[in-house]
């Protein structure tokens, strides 16, 4: 029967209803294998514990798994699972998903649980666990169909049912050779359809892509989506495959990365969360922030030189925000235009050089439309609420327009190369965004304005 994925609010109320009225669990059961597992396991939070005690009896081992599995956060349940129905769920899941459950056990909990974990999963959480948590191997699973290069079509197929009974990633078969290293795939549908006296080396696509276990996700994610498969098996130096990634890791590697990409953007060394402490989201956002002080103590002593600029002509500190502001606006799009460049990896010298020139012409265009855009409402806005004359409010609406261009024009070329700097010496180039592409613009604005302001306007044009 096709399965129902309906909005919280509608299949709630109904799965809420199933649990709370049917009269006998396979009553229960019946009615709720139309929903989806993660409309189940969405619905938790809706009942109480007695009715969730009366689900757990309700489901079996194998079911519960693929329900907490969809669970973001099954602390809360997982207490309530008796440590013998708690170790079947356990080896019930696929691996990937029963080392984030093991994670989120306590201590004492683990020690009951430990004896009654079979090998197989024992193995499983091991191996994914010693790899760190930026390398593809911590997101591989262990369910997956492999086979041997030297069967026959009739024999493939015999060992595809075989292990279809414990595996569900069925959809590409993955082949290795005498020595068990990985030699290709064969797409599920080529086997199904071949006729018996059909070599399988026929259907085997040699030139499969593959993932090292070692390889960082970050580096990873562009080739994982280039190829657009299903899966993609995992190797080790060896060439033998420990476990597949699938698409769905895919997807939760991806916004893992945006997530971590998006937290260096505001100048954190990772992702906060609701559960974290005081403490330690002090301790990720203050080493930024002492840098940030520093360097904006630079920027306020190049300010302070500028003095004599602001005491003879005080209008022009009315616009030092604008410059600042616009400066760090462009310095920051040209800062996102080039990180998600340099996520290609295959980026040649002569590419970067193109994207350098784009940014600037790019710069250029905008700083001397917002220039001329400044000259004349600035002019018009200096003459009628400063007092100036026409000729003056011109001098000085010019000489912002001036700023604003060259600001511009070098705020791009520095959200350009600055991160372009950090990923040639192996640094995420993230790290090098907001706060610090920021405050360098507006040492570079401040420069920009009051040097123009003082040459153009004091020296050049003798304005007071």
């Amino acid at each position: 029967m096709k399965k129902e994925v309906l909005k919280e609010p509608i299949f709630a109320e109904k799965i809420l209803r199933i649990i709370r009225s049917s009269p006998s669990m396979e009553e229960m059961r019946e009615q709720l294998r139309d929903y989806h597992d993660n409309d189940i396991a969405q619905s938790l939070k809706y009942l109480n514990r007695a009715e969730r005690n009366l689900l757990y009896s309700a489901l079996d081992a194998e079911w519960l798994a693929e329900i907490i599995s969809y669970i973001d956060d099954p602390v809360e349940y997982v207490d309530e699972i008796g440590i013998d129905k708690l170790s079947a769920i356990i080896n019930e899941m696929d691996a990937d998903d029963a080392v984030d459950l093991w994670e989120n056990i306590d201590e004492s909990v683990k020690v009951k649980l430990r004896p009654m974990i079979d090998d197989q999963t024992k193995a499983a959480i091991l191996l994914i666990n010693s790899y760190d948590d930026d390398e593809v191997g911590s997101l591989i699973t262990t369910n997956y169909i492999c086979i041997h290069q030297s069967l026959t079509i009739r024999q493939a197929m015999h060992e595809l049912v075989r292990q279809a009974g414990e595996n569900d990633n069925i959809a590409t078969i993955y082949v290795v050779d005498g020595r068990n290293r990985f030699c290709g795939a064969i797409d599920l549908k080529d086997l199904i359809v071949a006729r018996e006296n059909v070599p399988l080396d026929s259907l085997i696509s040699y030139a499969y892509p593959y993932l090292l276990d070692h390889e960082k996700i970050s580096d990873s994610i562009e080739k994982i989506k280039d190829y657009a498969e299903d899966s993609l098996p995992v190797l080790n130096r060896d060439k033998k495959i420990i476990g597949i990634i699938t698409a769905q890791d895919v997807v939760e590697a991806v916004d893992d990365e945006l997530g971590e990409d998006y937290a260096m953007l505001a100048g954190l060394s990772a992702e906060e969360d609701l559960n974290e402490t005081i403490a330690e989201s002090i301790k990720k956002r203050l080493p930024w922030l002492i840098i940030l002080l520093f360097l904006g103590m630079g920027v306020s002593t190049v300010v302070g030189a500028f003095e004599g600029v602001v005491a003879v002509l005080p209008v022009v500190i009315c616009f030092q925000s604008l410059i600042l502001d616009m400066a760090g606006n462009v310095g920051t799009q040209s800062l996102a235009v080039t990180i998600r460049v340099l996520m290609d990896e295959n980026l040649s010298a002569k590419d970067k050089l193109h994207l350098v020139a784009k940014e600037m012409k790019v710069g250029s265009c905008n700083g001397a439309l917002l220039g001329v855009m400044a000259l004349v409402f600035l002019g018009v806005y200096i003459v009628l609420f400063k007092g100036y004359s026409a000729a003056n409010a011109f001098l000085i609406s010019g000489c912002v327009g001036l700023s604003l261009l060259a600001a511009i024009v070098i705020s791009s070329l520095v959200g350009t190369l600055v991160p372009m700097l950090f990923h040639k010496v192996k640094i995420d180039p993230a790290v090098a965004s907001g706060p610090l592409i920021t405050t360098i613009n507006d040492l570079v604005a401040v420069v920009t304005y009051y040097g123009l302001a003082w040459v153009f306007l004091i020296d050049l044009f003798h304005l007071v």
